[in-house]
């Protein structure tokens, strides 16, 4: 079933290819030329994902998405055409599910849509995890601490899923990507290390020093804590 996406990028030939290749795999398309309508669109629709060019006019990429994700957790694949990592880790840490890096093939882009609209609610798996304060809810993609709803992305929600799932057993960073990501994820295993850091400050009380979400120096990541005796 086709999905709605909003597409942002001031350059209305890129926002056309982008969106004649979405419509084939049968998604409705929104656009946007700011940043100032992205968020008038993101809060006037019922949007399933985010394309979000980093330089935009006014309010810039990174703006966009910090602003969203103060309300939102609606999946965002961001556009750069800045090539270091540091520069890709920048959408990653503002709360950004993935990235394409420009110029990309159409064709590469709409695969990169697909496989994040996959990670969405709906796939197999328990319905509810309780891991002693910690609640995951499978049917809403919701996780809670404590009660409290930690707002979390679809990937956020994902890797912790992976890791609550057996808590204890310490998971590398590429097992995360397969288990979490899927295996036609294309990004570097740092993207997991963004990912905590975000998953992070939205679950731990202290997120300097984590309990729940431990790092095995030299293996990867494991879920402990007050969540877990392991």
């Amino acid at each position: 079933m086709g999905k709605t996406i909003l597409v942002v990028d001031d350059d209305p030939r890129t926002t056309e290819i982008v969106k004649a290749y979405l419509k084939r795999d049968g998604h409705a398309v929104v656009v946007a030329a700011d940043g100032l309508e992205a968020l008038n669109q993101a809060r006037e629709k019922r949007l399933d994902l985010i394309v979000l060019d980093l330089m935009l006019p006014g309010i810039d990429g990174l703006g966009v998405c910090r602003t969203l994700r103060q309300e939102s957790n609606v999946p965002i694949i961001m556009l750069t055409a800045r090539t270091t990592d540091q520069d890709k880790l920048k959408g990653l840490d503002c709360g950004a599910d993935d990235y394409v890096t420009k110029p990309f093939s159409p064709g590469e882009l709409a695969a990169r849509v697909r496989a994040v609209l996959r990670r969405l609610p709906g796939e197999r798996g328990p319905d509810r995890l309780e891991r002693g304060d910690l609640v995951l809810d499978f049917r809403s993609h919701k996780a809670y601490r404590s009660g409290y709803a930690l707002g979390l992305t679809s990937t956020e929600f994902k890797l912790l899923g992976v890791l609550a799932t057996e808590p204890g057993r310490v998971f590398s960073r590429q097992q995360l990507i397969e288990k979490a990501l899927g295996h036609d994820f294309e990004g570097f295993e740092r993207t997991i290390d963004a990912h905590i850091r975000n998953l992070r400050r939205k679950l731990e009380p202290d997120p300097t020093n984590p309990t729940y979400v431990r790092t095995v120096y030299g293996m990867g990541y494991k879920l402990g804590g007050p969540a877990s005796e392991a």
